[in-house]
């Protein structure tokens, strides 16, 4: 059987970032949950032209390779820092170069990061519907940090990092039980 491929998806344009921490911690905690062949990346990853494409094929080849990941993967664990009460523009482009098919049935682990806690509903009231478009299967547990969760780019807010852990026990667990389900089924074990 195959390890499920968990991509981790951080919107963050430069590093070190709050975000990527946050993504972090929700990936190690379903990797030490159970075999998941894990990735993350940041948009800085993509290049400097993600937002200059209009379509898939005006993509360089780092961005492309981000987009194939996200539809390839049998996880996905997305965050982006909060602008204006809502995702970043570019995390929305990026998603709107995702075939809306790919998507359907996945799981997703939603997380953010913003200034202050007044951003907190942003999961709920952005996230979630885009990830509804998409027919994803959102892991119930969404996890939002602000600055103040964090100390020299670690988080130490006792209480983000249990939902983080929860988000990513989740993920997990919704990883492993789609395995299973798709698992062939020996002809001795079912007798």
């Amino acid at each position: 059987m195959t390890r499920p491929r968990l991509v981790g998806l951080s919107a963050n344009v430069q590093r070190p970032s709050k975000t990527r921490t946050l993504v972090d911690t929700i990936v190690r905690e379903a990797a030490a949950r159970g075999p998941v062949e894990a990735r993350v990346f940041d948009f800085v990853d993509a290049g400097s032209g993600l937002g200059a494409a209009w379509t898939r094929d005006q993509l360089s080849l780092p961005a492309r390779r981000i987009v194939e990941a996200i539809e390839e993967a049998d996880g996905l664990v997305v965050a982006s820092p909060v602008y204006k009460g809502s995702y970043t523009g570019l995390f929305k482009h990026l998603f709107d170069l995702i075939d809306p098919s790919a998507l359907a049935g996945k799981p997703v682990a939603i997380a953010a990061t913003g200034g202050g806690a007044r951003h907190a509903l942003v999961v709920e009231h952005s996230f979630r519907p885009l990830f509804g478009f998409f027919g994803a299967l959102q892991v119930p547990v969404t996890v939002y940090a602000s600055d103040a969760d964090f100390a020299d780019g670690v988080l130490t807010d006792q209480g983000v990092r249990e939902r983080a852990g929860l988000a990513g026990r989740q993920i997990a667990d919704l990883l492993a039980d789609r395995a299973a389900a798709s698992a062939p089924v020996s002809l001795a074990a079912a007798r």
